[in-house]
């Protein structure tokens, strides 16, 4: 096997992609379509779409209401002077929303609130309404207990939880564990798109090559394992410029978001009336609470190198399957057996990012096929022990070289295969004949 040979296969496929006005396209596009996405995602959580509903309320007991209205005058109206029937026929004019007979059973804990209407307002209403009619009726019940305003203001009060980590070396620094979950499910996410979509560029180009007999021509100067390491150094070559240059833009689009933001932020406030400015004013606008918190080192390390190993054991087998048919059509057969343990991974990837030392996460993340998906994903969230990691790395390089020896068996002989359907015992047959 001469490295040279393998270099200059790697070189034909990597300047020929990255020329490609399709990679071009690509690499500039997606990152600009993510932006916009999540730039509409924004947009659409920040838009002031909410409906106001109008609720009728018939208090019979008198004191329930009041309390209502404290909490949304514009959302509840008064209509306890209205009989049931009454407050249907509103309902079915649609000059209510809906409606709330309250009585002292439901004070007493005796009966539930019933709301009723013609179905509009959906979940959001609904648990609003819960939210302030249990609220109103255990304010209630403490006020008739004779309860004192401090032991109501007991009940009142939140408790919010404040996370710390602590350092190998003692040293207290703040617990990220909400941010990094999200870059977690991120990285996993581009290694899971990245195996599926270059596994398939890699099977298209044995396709294209054979069926335009071109690979005859190659095979006549360069050794078919050359040329397969060629082809997968190439296109991974490929990949990593591609994944580094979409990580560096998504990264300076999302250093660019804090700012952004708090120039929104203070916009916003400046239109705001005075009164509401004021009791704004005490909390203020901190630019650290827009800042993204430091990832580190180590963590891209990781993720540099599970996605190297995890496009090498899959974008061997791709190859394999592309050297095996004669259209793309005729990999179905191959492909979905390859793809199950990708989608299998990322479906543990969602319970890792739950409970990251889990079982489930830990067998997820040593089984090689699913490694490269599971185990970042466990690394950017939690402390994972060196010799997990460790094993991970050796196991995967393991696969990788068994995959690449199958891979290379069938492919030196696929590639000059024509016109033959093949099956699974034909490729058997290959790899004790490769």
């Amino acid at each position: 096997m001469s490295l040279r040979q393998i270099l200059l296969v790697l070189k034909r496929e990597y300047i020929t992609r990255i020329r490609s006005k399709a990679f071009i396209l690509a690499t500039l596009l997606i990152p600009l379509g993510m932006v916009i996405f999540f730039g509409i995602v924004v947009g659409i959580s920040l838009w002031d779409s909410d409906t106001e509903q109008t609720i009728g309320i018939a208090d019979r007991t008198e004191v329930l209401y009041p309390r209502l209205q404290e909490i949304a005058s514009e959302r509840y109206q008064n209509l306890s002077d209205l009989a049931e029937d009454s407050l249907q026929a509103l309902v079915q004019g649609e000059e209510i929303d809906g409606f709330i007979v309250l009585e002292e059973t439901h004070i007493e804990g005796q009966k539930d609130p019933e709301y009723i209407s013609s179905g509009s307002g959906g979940l959001k209403l609904q648990n609003t309404l819960r939210t302030d009619l249990r609220e109103v009726i255990r304010n209630e019940r403490l006020a008739r207990a004779d309860v004192s305003e401090d032991v109501q203001k007991i009940y009142e009060s939140d408790i919010t939880l404040t996370t710390t980590k602590l350092t190998e070396s003692g040293e207290e620094t703040e617990d990220d564990t909400g941010f990094l979950t999200i870059v977690g499910f991120i990285m996993g996410a581009i290694i899971f798109g990245a195996i599926s979509g270059y596994g398939g560029l890699i099977t298209r180009s044995v396709i294209e090559e054979k069926t335009n007999r071109i690979i005859e021509v190659i095979a006549s100067s360069v050794k078919p394992i050359e040329l397969l390491f060629g082809k997968l150094a190439g296109i991974g070559a490929l990949a990593l410029t591609q994944m580094t240059f979409w990580i560096a833009s998504l990264l300076g689009f999302a250093a660019a978001a804090g700012p952004l933001a708090g120039i929104f932020l203070s916009e916003q406030m400046s239109n705001m009336p005075e009164t509401a400015q004021t009791a704004q004013a005490p909390q203020g606008i901190d630019p650290e609470m827009f800042s993204i918190p430091a990832i580190e080192t180590s963590l891209i390390i990781y993720f540099a190198i599970f996605f190297i190993l995890g496009y090498l054991i899959y974008a061997s087998i791709f190859a394999a399957i592309g050297s095996a048919v004669d259209s793309e059509a005729d990999t179905q057969q191959y492909v979905l057996p390859v793809m199950v343990p990708i989608f299998v991974a990322y479906i543990i990837m969602f319970q890792t990012m739950n409970n990251p030392d889990g079982t489930l996460s830990v067998i997820g993340s040593l089984i090689p096929f699913c490694t490269p998906i599971v185990m970042i994903t466990r690394i950017a969230i939690t402390d994972v022990p060196f010799w997990q990691i460790s094993l991970s790395i050796l196991l995967m390089i393991g696969t990788f070289l068994g995959t690449m020896w199958l891979s290379a068996k069938i492919y030196s002989v696929g590639i000059l295969s024509y016109g033959k359907s093949t099956n699974w015992k034909e490729l058997m047959k290959w790899v004790r004949q490769g």
